[in-house]
């Protein structure tokens, strides 16, 4: 029997492995991987008290076992756990026995014309190579999807035409407002320049790989880490740098691959072209393409847990309490398969993001070590405040608190501050008090801007001077 068995090598569930291994070396652990390759933080570099960003890491699986010693690491898939018998069946046979249990299976990308060969869902490295190995002999693709993922690769792909298919108003809308997205609008059309300083945030060993990677291609790997998207040479056969067309307030109605009217496009292409598959959109235009990439979000990975007494959300995550607990004795869960049940912080939300899939792991790693000692524990610092930095059309984007306003209703006040092409700040205020801020550039704002959401300062007597260029905040609230 081992003392915690994990299940998942993404971004929770190593992170979950590591801080159990570190907090008690002397106890055994099982990890449990679907794929060859695991996901490991580097790198990690505070930016503020709340705020961190870090590298993500693809390595063997074996590389957990070398510097955690005391951990087991299995490439198999879970077939079912047995609550009640404290054990996990997977796909090779095993009956693995626990006293303490973290489901960290991640998410599977919701993909629409399931099974379709020119429709791809990108979620994990080995789908990441797929897109970019079709990419090269493509003359158009149709992104279907308004998150963090399809907004990087609209930005990113070049010398392919792009039909941008959106079911909002304004892009990015899962993390920016309309106003932040006008502010991106120029660069849908912005000749892209390659930087001198390429990103280096997430590595990728796939060729070294191989071998173990395609013997599992069936599996689904974990998240992509930060900054996935700009190593990856996303270059189609069009000597074109940037051609984004952007379809607004739809959603795809059929995917064919017979003979199609398609849509007359402003393009580069011949008319007469022939397309292996269309995508017919909800406002009637038909558009011709040679790859469709479905990037419309995630959902919790849970298809092994339904024959358990699991308490399940509306999103289909595991409800978890303040201490990552299921429902269930002795099992608990991290990252995108759990949802948070507990009574959140106000400033606080949950997204399923790699950040945050990070600090669920190493908590729930505390609380199980917690329940083993019978020693008390507080819920971790980080669920007061939602904190998350990422890159969207080559600009440092950074999210605080409500940053859009989630939950306050119709009672709020936003502060503004635009400088075309440099940077975008956005403050929402309640009752004269900060409640969170989306900040894009280098406005170098974060600290300042964090402590005023936590601190709750009444910013009433300086709300109409705060964000004037002249003004140095971070020396007005020092």
């Amino acid at each position: 029997m081992a003392t915690y068995v994990v299940v998942g090598g993404g971004i929770a569930g190593v992170s979950c492995t590591e801080i159990l291994s570190l907090l008690c070396p002397e106890d055994s652990i099982i990890l449990i991987t679907a794929s060859a390759l695991v996901k490991a933080v580097t790198n990690v570099r505070k930016v503020t008290k709340m705020l961190e960003i870090f590298d993500v890491e693809e390595k063997p699986m074996i590389s957990v076992q070398s510097h955690c010693p005391n951990v087991n690491v299995i490439h198999a898939t879970v077939k079912s756990i047995d609550a009640t018998k404290h054990c996990v069946l997977t796909s090779d046979g095993q009956v693995l026995k626990f006293e303490k249990l973290c489901i960290c299976s991640g998410g599977k990308p919701k993909v629409i014309a399931e099974g379709n060969p020119y429709v791809l869902g990108i979620r994990d490295t080995e789908s990441a190579k797929q897109f970019q190995k079709k990419l090269k002999a493509a003359r158009r693709v149709v992104v279907v999807g308004n998150g963090g993922i399809a907004t990087e690769l609209v930005y990113e792909i070049e010398g392919c035409e792009v039909v941008w298919a959106i079911k909002d108003k304004a892009i990015a809308s899962t993390f920016v407002d309309a106003g932040a997205a006008e502010f991106f609008m120029p660069q849908l059309s912005k000749c892209k320049h390659k930087s001198d300083n390429p990103k280096t945030r997430l590595k990728y060993t796939l060729e070294q790989n191989e071998a173990a990677t395609v013997a599992a291609a069936d599996v689904l790997g974990g998240a992509l880490g930060p900054d996935w998207a700009c190593n990856l040479d996303m270059t189609g056969v069009l000597k074109v740098s940037h051609s984004v067309f952007l379809e607004c307030e739809v959603e795809v109605r059929s995917v064919y691959s017979a003979e199609g009217e398609e849509t007359v496009l402003s393009s580069t292409i011949n008319p007469n072209a022939a397309w292996p598959v269309f995508v017919e959109l909800t406002n009637g235009r038909v558009y011709g393409c040679d790859l469709i990439v479905s990037a419309t979000g995630v959902l919790p990975s849970t298809d092994f847990l339904q024959h358990n007494s699991f308490d399940f959300a509306e999103d289909g995550g595991v409800k978890v309490d303040d201490m990552m607990r299921t429902s269930v004795p002795d099992v608990y869960a991290a990252g995108d398969v759990c949802t948070a049940s507990w009574d959140i912080a106000p400033h606080w939300l949950q997204m399923r993001l790699w950040g945050q899939a990070r600090q669920m792991g190493g908590y729930a790693a505390k609380c199980m070590h917690a329940a083993i000692k019978q020693e008390p524990i507080s819920q971790d610092f980080c669920f007061e405040l939602f904190a998350h930095a990422t890159r969207f059309f080559d600009y440092k984007v950074i999210l605080l608190g409500r940053f859009n306003a989630q939950g306050l209703g119709e009672d709020y006040e936003l502060l503004l501050r635009v400088t075309k092409g440099e940077e975008y700040v956005k403050v929402v205020l309640k009752d004269g008090r900060m409640q969170g801020a989306v900040l894009i550039g280098e406005t170098d704002l974060e600290e300042t801007f964090e402590n005023l959401i936590l601190n709750q300062l009444d910013l009433t007597p300086f709300k109409d001077h705060m964000l004037e260029p002249g003004i140095d905040i971070e020396d007005y609230f020092d």
